[in-house]
């Protein structure tokens, strides 16, 4: 199997992607069992030191970009959103306030850490003219696109 960075859902669901090799779903099912049956709870204790890849939805209207995700858990000041003229970059940290022994969890999927997330944006927006709500754990940045038809007339004047 390739060596690839495993997507947000992937780390938050516990799931593989593999594309025709049963035998290799085999073997990470019987590594996730073998973790289980030695006490560890928790599949990705070799991965903690990885940033998971924000899941989003982009789309536009007539004037605006809108970049939505969910940050539930994620306190504001936790949280930076970096806006370029077609780049948007979003990091930030969920923390865990439970301190809870492995032994004592039969599911573990909540993931708890640093997450970041990179998006191109197909249209250039307005740095200046951002606007973003979070409301019951929903991120919508909202970016004025770049109007390329506004045209304006200077009116010179005389020294």
């Amino acid at each position: 199997m390739e060596n690839k960075k495993r997507s947000f859902f992937e780390r938050i669901t516990g799931s593989v992607i593999i594309k025709d090799e049963e035998e290799e779903f085999v073997q990470k099912t019987s590594i996730k069992e073998s973790n289980k049956k030695s006490g560890n709870a928790s599949i990705w204790a070799d991965e903690e030191s990885e940033e998971a890849e924000l899941s989003v939805d982009v789309y536009q209207t007539p004037t605006n970009m809108i970049v939505q995700t969910m940050v539930a858990g994620v306190r504001p000041e936790d949280l930076e959103i970096t806006i370029g003229r077609d780049l948007v970059t979003i990091t930030g940290k969920r923390e865990e306030t439970r301190n809870i022994d492995d032994d004592n969890y039969f599911v573990k999927e909540l993931y708890w850490g640093k997450f970041s997330r990179v998006i191109n944006l197909p249209a250039e927006v307005e740095p200046e003219e951002i606007e973003a709500t979070e409301k019951h754990g929903l991120l919508t940045i909202k970016m004025q696109k770049v109007d390329k038809e506004k045209k304006s007339t200077i009116k010179i004047k005389s020294i």
